[in-house]
């Protein structure tokens, strides 16, 4: 007999919640004294650490925005509702010159993307460790510190395959090496993989997912700025040198001010509200983070009501119906027969699911159907 996420739900049966929405990883890097942490304790409600404690990467959950779940709450009144999230890693402040170190920071290399934190704000009780404020050349320092992190790993890789294809001519090793004579040029002239792999094919592509290279994920480059910065961004941005990058493959530019971010979450919704609003910001920086985040890494949220809980779910753009519902439980992917689907936006309007049948918004999807941003899917199945 066909069953209902409901009843998934409430058996939960053989097979196990996967749960691999909260499993996006975003690492967070920058120069000492950018305001990485400060980002990170403002975005994850992580408690700053001890003084004195010894720098290590600390890990913290931030909530993905989305005004659609509390929608859904209001018309279902669920026992819980739960937003999608990104998991942030807060990796001790790099210096120059410390690209080979770099490699053995695991917390760097198992995150999905980076968020560069760069100083843009003057403060003189936090001197800048470079001796002044110059968003662009730190911009640069840290990337430059990946893609040196990322030719040793390439030229020890290349070596040992040349080695082991003296010994035994193996067509694989052969492909592979083909693939990091690609990249070794590149990094030598002081560019990002990121900016090559567009150009890579998929067979390249796989063979390089396991070394989970340092330059090749994607970045948001969040540009810590002051009050007087904030209030001309594009202006700031442009005038810095740090506009034209928002043009280059797999980067986004990303203004926030954590002073002033840390400064409002003290604040009252109502005054926080007035502050942003005298600032003529239309959303908390914060919000702004996330959604770059999310944005960057091609992910989108699909969505799930009833009387139990209202939930969003992240996968990936171009995702599958059977593969979002395995996001939910190994049981619907495996008994998929079909989901039925409505916009987010047509349910609202029409109050429930029983109007949306009614109104023939109310769609039933197989297998080959690519979920879209803002479904509400309930996904029938049978195991």
């Amino acid at each position: 007999m066909a069953r209902s996420l409901g009843s998934v739900r409430r058996g939960r049966r053989a097979g196990q919640i996967r749960d691999k929405s909260s499993s996006v990883k975003v690492g967070i890097i920058g120069l000492p004294c950018s305001g990485k942490s400060t980002l990170f304790q403002l975005l994850t409600g992580a408690a700053a650490p001890a003084p004195g404690s010894r720098p290590e990467a600390r890990v913290g959950v931030a909530r993905v925005p989305d005004s659609r779940v509390d929608a859904l709450a209001e018309l279902y009144h669920p026992k819980k509702k739960t937003p999608a999230t990104v998991e942030y890693v807060d990796v001790p402040g790099v210096t120059k010159g410390e690209g080979s170190a770099l490699v053995d920071l695991p917390a760097l290399r198992g995150v999905d993307a980076f968020v560069h934190v760069v100083r843009a704000f003057e403060s003189a009780t936090v001197p800048h460790p470079e001796g002044a404020v110059d968003s662009l050349r730190d911009a640069t320092i840290l990337e430059l510190e990946l893609i040196l992190a990322d030719l040793g790993t390439v030229q020890r890789r290349r070596e040992r395959l040349e080695a082991s294809i003296k010994k035994a001519n193996r067509a694989e090793d052969v492909a592979e090496r083909a693939v990091f004579l690609k990249l070794e040029p590149v990094l030598e002239a002081g560019r990002p993989l990121r900016q090559l792999v567009p150009s890579l094919s998929e067979d390249e592509r796989k063979r390089l997912r396991s070394y989970s290279l340092l330059s090749e994920k994607p970045i948001v480059l969040v540009v810590n700025m002051g009050e007087d910065e904030l209030r001309d961004a594009a202006g700031f941005l442009a005038g810095a040198g740090l506009a034209e990058l928002a043009s280059a493959p797999g980067l986004a530019l990303c203004p926030v001010s954590a002073p002033i971010e840390a400064e409002m979450a003290r604040l009252s919704p109502e005054d926080a509200r007035a502050f942003r609003e005298d600032l003529h910001l239309d959303e908390p920086g914060l919000d702004r983070v996330i959604r770059a985040s999310y944005a960057l890494l091609g992910l989108l949220s699909f969505l799930t009501a009833g009387e139990d809980e209202c939930r969003a779910w992240t996968i990936r753009q171009g995702t599958k119906a059977p593969q979002a519902a395995g996001v939910i439980h190994s049981d619907i992917e495996r008994g998929f027969i079909r989901a039925e689907v409505v916009t987010f936006a047509d349910l609202v309007a029409a109050g429930s699911i029983a109007a949306c049948r009614e109104k023939g918004t109310l769609r039933l999807e197989g297998k080959d159907y690519v979920v879209r941003d803002g479904d509400v899917i309930n996904f029938r199945f049978n195991v």
